[in-house]
């Protein structure tokens, strides 16, 4: 037997996984009372230094650690929250996870996160699982409509905040963007550097962020008295062949378009590979800014919201819940704000 393995063998005799020492075990190596070794982990006087430092001995030869979820049920809190995002591997998530667990830690809380895949089963799933782990409080990014399911939760005391979307069907705090202007704007500013012919490329209508900017781009193409014509309007999942597919076909059909609004950052990103695929240029405006979106040539025009701000803004407010506010629940919706780098202003070519 190699050396290395010999040796891991011999450090691992003995071992009985999920079976941690307890301060039974502690009080048995010291010599000492239960008592003795409470007082001792959790600060207390009334230890004299001679039995403390045996009891120190004991814990870090038993690698003894004290167990927080007992302690702290017994106060009735956890000091843990839950987040459900649509996808963990999206970049959009990532700054309002971080933000989340940063509110958290700041109060002492731990993060437990988990994505429903656009799921709504996954979804109820995911969210009864960490309230039966006694989580104090949920930040959601829902994939339901429907989130009656939570009711006996939330009567419970289990302080719940919606982001990104709002509950179905539950009266909740909720924090959005308002996606209806944000796509009303970049469509507008399209229209104001000369196109009139203007597709829109989303997600599933179903979601309410991808409804949103449906009626932000036809709101934008109705005040400019311009026509929507079908073969211009596609929403659907986000997978780059699909998206291709439909690029493909409004810049390729009998009534091409000059400009293309893409309803999220993974369109945009498939739609900056079709694009710099064609001949003549295409105007391009994406909803949500994204890595190196500056960089590009053209640079991508973009309708930045801040994930970061959303994630704040929903742990802030979850946390006020649960330090006793019992005002009505709030609607906070944050802005969009429209970056012009390039790809936005390109005229429609001839």
């Amino acid at each position: 037997m190699p050396e290395t393995v010999r040796s891991a063998a011999a450090r691992t005799t003995g071992t009985r996984y999920g079976n941690r020492p307890t301060m039974k075990d502690v009080a048995a190596r010291a010599g000492v009372g239960l008592k003795t070794v409470s007082r001792v982990v959790n600060g207390e006087p009334g230890v004299s230094p001679d039995t403390e430092r045996r009891v120190q001995e004991s814990i870090t030869a038993l690698g003894f650690r004290r167990n927080d979820s007992a302690r702290i049920l017994r106060k009735g809190r956890t000091a843990s929250i839950g987040l459900v995002l649509e996808d963990l591997a999206d970049p959009f998530y990532a700054p309002l996870s971080r933000a989340v667990e940063e509110v958290a830690r700041a109060h002492g809380a731990l993060l437990i996160n988990g994505s429903s895949a656009e799921d709504p089963g996954r979804e109820q799933e995911l969210v009864l699982a960490l309230c039966a782990r006694r989580v104090d409080g949920l930040v959601i990014v829902p994939a339901s409509d429907d989130h009656r399911y939570l009711e006996p939760e939330i009567a419970a005391g289990v302080a719940t905040v919606f982001v990104d979307r709002p509950p179905g069907r539950i009266e909740a705090d909720q924090v959005l963007v308002d996606s209806f202007a944000g796509a009303r704007d970049g469509v507008a500013h399209l229209i104001a550097h000369g196109h009139r012919r203007i597709g829109f490329i989303g997600d599933l209508p179903r979601i309410h962020t991808a409804h949103e900017r449906i009626r932000g781009y036809e709101a934008a193409m109705a005040g400019a008295r311009l026509p929507v014509h079908e073969s211009w309007l596609a929403p659907g999942a986000t997978d780059p062949a699909r998206v291709r597919a439909d690029a493909e076909r409004m810049l390729d059909g009998p009534e091409p378009v000059t400009a293309v609004f893409a309803g999220n950052n993974r369109v945009t990103v498939t739609l900056v590979r079709v694009l710099a695929e064609r001949r003549r240029p295409v105007a391009l405006v994406g909803f949500d800014d994204f890595e190196l979106a500056d960089m590009l040539s053209p640079p991508v025009t973009v309708v930045a919201q801040d994930p970061a701000q959303l994630g704040r803004t929903a742990a802030d407010l979850l946390f006020r819940r649960l330090e006793g506010a019992h005002d009505p629940p709030r609607l906070t919706t944050h802005p969009t704000r429209l970056i012009a780098r390039g790809s936005g202003e390109l005229p429609p070519h001839s």
